[in-house]
């Protein structure tokens, strides 16, 4: 049986009433609400605080359906994957969540393998140049044989190809760090992948960029799906945009039939992580910097503030064409984020928090990628706001891995 908060959801509703709204009447933490989204359960506790704010019972807000054929063996049967380019985690734990069992995660960075490592001690993570492991036998390496591996994920950074275009297979590839993430699909042949990147890569080098990986996945053989997903429709505070391809190897395509995750209902917003995020470290700004942020309303830009301050604050920049509302931009608590960045500071960026004239923390950037708030980050603060940065949106990685574990069963 399966547990659902749609009566939950019905009621408010008919109420009238926001999640938000019923997360500070009946002083629900983020992380119960972040439960409720995904059908987890939580305390009974929590349950009587929302039958007191909404004066029910317990049976009008979650009931118990029956799962459809072959559900059950989903508890049991758990899909082995390998993660390249792995980072701080958001897209393992996302898959993780969505049932997936990970035999091996492959990360450059040491302050990102600490934090795998600090979080997840049971995790394979391996530390080292994807190049000095993708000339290996990846079969021996990993003691799983040819076609046996049933996801490889990651996203590779965009990088020109020198020879995009002239179909050369492989080779078109070669000196870029995607080179690597082809190698191992090309050894392993997993049954499905994950190939996760910036929107731009669809237009990088006018689109050749991607015509040439498409191309390679196609060669290896693959059948190739993309779209375009935003972090927003999928359970986090934040618009983001990201290119999401997936794989079907070509001998099992007829089973295999992958679906986009569609949009969730509920689209969240800043009040629901900031106003009871625990502390985190952050870097401030500078106390001149500061007190023009102090002029700036929630929800506005330099364009809300005395112009005679706002020129000399963007120098050249008051002279460049476009809007340029990323300068002197802060956040309202109720709008997401826009996209979480590596640095919590940068002039044509800028997301200040929306009640101190201050840059987000890291762990409310993290709440924002949705970490959980356990989720511990490795190295200095630098380090820590890069790793949040760089991250896959936990959320979206759930929904997007969801769909894949559901194509999956249709091989059993």
């Amino acid at each position: 049986m399966a547990l659902s908060y749609d009566r939950l959801w019905k009621q408010l509703l008919e109420k009238n009433m926001n999640r938000t709204e019923l997360k500070e009447a009946a002083g629900l933490s983020f992380n119960v609400l972040a439960r409720m989204g995904r059908n987890d359960p939580i305390s009974i506790e929590s349950l009587e605080k929302i039958c007191g704010v909404l004066g029910c019972d317990i049976g009008d807000v979650i009931s118990f359906r029956k799962e459809a054929a072959g559900t059950k063996a989903r508890e049991k049967k758990k899909y082995k994957t390998i993660e390249l380019f792995a980072g701080a985690g958001g897209l393992a734990i996302g898959v993780e969540e969505a049932g997936f069992e990970t035999i091996g995660l492959i990360e450059y960075d040491k302050d990102a393998c600490e934090t795998l490592r600090r979080n997840r001690p049971d995790w394979n993570v391996i530390e080292g140049d994807i190049a000095d492991i993708s000339c290996r036998d990846l079969e021996e390496y990993f003691g799983i044989k040819k076609g046996e591996l049933d996801l490889l994920s990651g996203g590779a950074p965009c990088q020109s190809f020198s020879y995009a275009g002239k179909r050369l297979g492989l080779e078109d590839a070669r000196g870029t760090l995607f080179y690597h993430y082809a190698k191992f699909l090309e050894q392993l042949q997993p049954k499905m992948f994950l190939f996760e990147n910036v929107r731009g890569l669809l237009t990088h080098d006018r689109g050749r960029t991607y015509e040439t990986i498409t191309n390679i996945f196609e060669d290896a053989g693959y059948e190739v799906t993309h779209q375009v997903l935003n972090a927003w429709d999928h359970g986090a505070p934040q618009k983001r945009e990201r290119l999401i391809t997936i794989g079907i190897r070509k001998d099992l395509a007829d089973a295999v039939k992958y679906h986009f995750p569609d949009p969730q209902d509920y689209k969240p917003v800043l009040r629901d992580v900031l106003l009871d995020c625990p502390e985190g470290p952050g870097i401030p700004y500078g106390e001149k910097k500061r007190k023009i942020f102090e002029l700036v309303p929630p929800g506005g830009y330099w364009r809300d503030i005395d112009p005679d301050i706002a020129k000399e604050y963007m120098k050249s920049c008051w002279d460049m064409g476009g809007g340029r509302t990323g300068i002197l931009r802060r956040m309202s608590l109720d709008e997401p984020s826009l996209a979480v960045l590596t640095s919590p500071s940068q002039k044509q960026t800028e997301r200040c928090h929306p009640l101190e004239a201050r840059p987000f923390t890291v762990r409310e950037n993290a709440r924002c990628q949705m970490f959980p708030d356990d989720w511990e980050f490795a190295g200095n603060v630098s380090s820590q706001y890069k790793q949040v940065g760089n991250a896959v949106p936990v959320s979206l990685a759930k929904d997007i891995a969801d769909e894949i574990y559901k194509a999956l069963e249709g091989i059993e």
